[in-house]
């Protein structure tokens, strides 16, 4: 096989999608011209015309936005003021948090989709990562400079871990852990079982389930109602043993009540691509946790997300010009926030 046909079998990451074929929250969007915004891409305005989207400057005339940057939320509002006509919205990320204003004021008129389970598969590729790090104290190993005696870490096989969240994240994440036969418990909104799930319960029994955990992996929305999620009373909760694996949001854990439960032993490890604060200072005493490994928000890199979010954009850019409301993916609930 010639090195050109090796690089065209590999696999690549794919979406994990969970909500194909859901009714929409509002209106049908109408149908127009799309801009790509703040600084279009060729990537993803060729995934626009792709779809069979005119690509055009944002104006009066604009019906659809495809909007780039994950943190200028206000150059969002700017762009949305600028054109008056828009009705649909693709925002960059899975995480909508930072729209969340935006998203209440227009969501009555103007439908946003994001790119929920476009990047599942690294993000879950890393989680399984962080998971086996905390389990094998590599935290620690990476921090040693003489050889240690004590034996420590444990295996994760047939452990119990508690999933945060049900959405592509969560159900690659449970996919990735199957040959370890672990025994997998989802904690969601609601109690429809989840594929590759022993048990899945509801928000509000988390803190029966949380005792009985090996590892804890977050992988939820931050809205307002799930802030601090992880408090100082539900860490009073866990085993000792336990891990805390975080790929979602700093704010979804109570960053002191995370610090003081680790120094005191309550817990044993965490590993987390997300802070509370983020970015986290230089000098913060999570840096010097020997069971903690912290990487900065990297499950995935610009050249995982190109091409993942690319694809995202053609397929809902298509759903968008058919006109009749269907086929659009990682549609935003405007009153659940995400």
């Amino acid at each position: 096989m010639s090195t050109n046909e090796r690089q065209q079998a590999t696999r690549g990451h794919r979406a994990v999608v969970t909500d194909a074929g859901r009714p929409l929250p509002g209106p049908v969007p109408t149908p127009g011209p799309v801009a790509v915004l703040p600084a279009p891409a060729d990537l993803h305005v060729a995934a626009v015309e792709a779809a069979g989207g005119s690509v055009a400057l944002a104006s009066a005339d604009t019906r659809g936005i495809v909007w780039l940057d994950a943190r200028d939320a206000q150059g969002l509002a700017d762009a949305l003021a600028a054109s008056p006509g828009v009705t649909w919205v693709q925002l960059p990320f899975a995480g909508v948090d930072a729209f969340a204003d935006l998203i209440a004021d227009h969501g009555d008129h103007v439908l946003f989709t994001s790119a929920k389970g476009a990047y599942a598969e690294p993000v879950a590729e890393h989680a399984l990562a962080l998971t086996l790090a905390t389990l094998r104290v590599l935290p620690k190993r990476a921090r040693a400079t003489s050889w240690a005696t004590e034996p420590e870490g444990v295996s994760l096989y047939g452990r119990n871990v508690v999933v945060i969240g049900a959405g592509g994240i969560a159900l690659e994440y449970i996919r990735l852990l199957a040959p370890f036969d672990t025994e997998v418990t989802v904690v969601r909104r609601s109690s429809e079982p989840v594929p590759g799930a022993a048990r899945t319960v509801t928000v509000d029994h988390i803190d029966e389930v949380l005792p009985d955990a090996d590892v804890v992996m977050i992988a939820a929305a931050m809205t307002s109602g799930t802030a601090r999620l992880l408090d100082a009373d539900r860490l009073a909760r866990m085993r000792p043993s336990v891990r805390i694996v975080n790929i979602a949001r700093g704010g979804l854990v109570d960053t002191d009540a995370l610090l003081a439960a680790l120094r005191s032993g309550q817990i044993a490890g965490a590993g987390l691509d997300v802070t509370d604060p983020e970015p986290l200072p230089d000098g913060h005493p999570l840096w010097d946790e020997p069971g903690v490994v912290i990487t900065p928000h990297q499950a995935d890199t610009p050249d995982m997300v190109a091409p993942l979010l690319a694809e995202r954009i053609r397929v809902n850019t298509a759903a968008f010009l058919s006109g009749d409301g269907t086929g659009f993916i990682g549609v935003v609930d405007p009153a659940a926030g995400y």
